[in-house]
């Protein structure tokens, strides 16, 4: 009986030697294994011939699993507060330990041989890098050195308005006053001084409220009740009709002769009027009848 043998890949253990793997799962999985990897070395592959440099942030930190080397390796290459894209795995690819590793890999799984250098860096590519590598270090420095003499000539602009203002303030104005020499602010100042005239500028008080009113009546129908009436005319205190004494003073039944009761009528003892003389007759007729 063959001893026992773990596979990493299929991740259990097997008792048939090394016949697994040559088996389908054991090929599937390797080849499952394989594709993930290849499109981190293809893109660190495009990084030889134009290698990018950025800003560190904690993104770069970043690893990846190497499956012939059985580790993680940094994908990116840091020094500092730089970066440089794809260093870390593409030094990795082309150094002799992992081309050792990926030649044992290959030959213990069984691999297909056409794939075997697509995850290696030959040291002439490697080298290729490290010159592009350098051109975009002084390509970024520049870059940075424009920034940094744009930032400083902003810090200089802001920093020259701010003492133009300071220097503004400080300064002495011969006949304006400020408020360190006790002058009335301008808000307290009479309107007389600053207004060349009394002439009063707009419309008064009186107009805008007419044209408020206007505005107010333009609102209503035309064809209203009292729409033309004259609010300006003079009217006497008469103007109201009789109603009778409902309406000024007194009963109905006082005032049921209408108008004509209130005629005066020349009398020896005085003069009267007819609704007087006809509430007399009543109550003498009341007399007679109660008689």
């Amino acid at each position: 009986m063959a001893p026992p043998q773990r596979c990493p890949l299929c991740r259990q253990t097997f008792f048939c030697g090394r016949g697994h793997v040559y088996s389908r799962k054991h090929q599937r999985q390797l080849k499952g294994a394989l594709e993930r990897l290849l499109p981190q070395v293809e893109a660190a592959r495009k990084a030889i011939r134009a290698a990018q440099v950025e800003r560190y942030v904690p993104e770069h930190d970043r690893c990846c699993w190497c499956l012939c080397c059985g580790c993680e390796v940094r994908k990116h290459l840091s020094h500092g507060n730089l970066t440089v894209l794809h260093g870390g795995l593409l030094e990795h690819l082309a150094s002799p330990e992992h081309k050792k590793a990926t030649n044992k890999f290959w030959w213990e799984n069984k691999a297909e041989v056409q794939m075997k250098e697509k995850f290696l860096i030959s040291p002439q590519d490697y080298a290729r890098f490290k010159k592009s590598m350098v051109k975009s270090l002084d390509s970024y420095e520049e870059k940075e050195d424009e920034v940094i003499k744009e930032m400083a000539a902003q810090i200089r602009e802001v920093e020259q308005s701010r003492q133009e203002v300071v220097r503004s303030v400080l300064e002495d104005t011969p006949g304006v006053g400020n408020i360190h020499s006790g002058a009335t602010p301008p808000w307290m100042i009479p309107d007389e001084e600053y207004s060349p005239g009394n002439q009063q500028i707009g419309p008064s008080y009186e107009e805008f409220l007419k044209e408020k009113e206007k505005q107010k009546l333009k609102k209503l129908p035309p064809d209203r009740v009292g729409a033309n009436f004259d609010h300006s005319s003079s009217t006497s205190a008469g103007w109201l009709p009789s109603f009778g004494r409902v309406w000024n003073n007194g009963r109905r039944w006082q005032s049921r002769y209408g108008s004509n009761a209130r005629t005066l009528i020349h009398h020896p003892f005085g003069d009267i009027t007819l609704h007087n003389l006809s509430y007399f007759l009543s109550g003498i007729n009341l007399k007679l009848k109660l008689q």
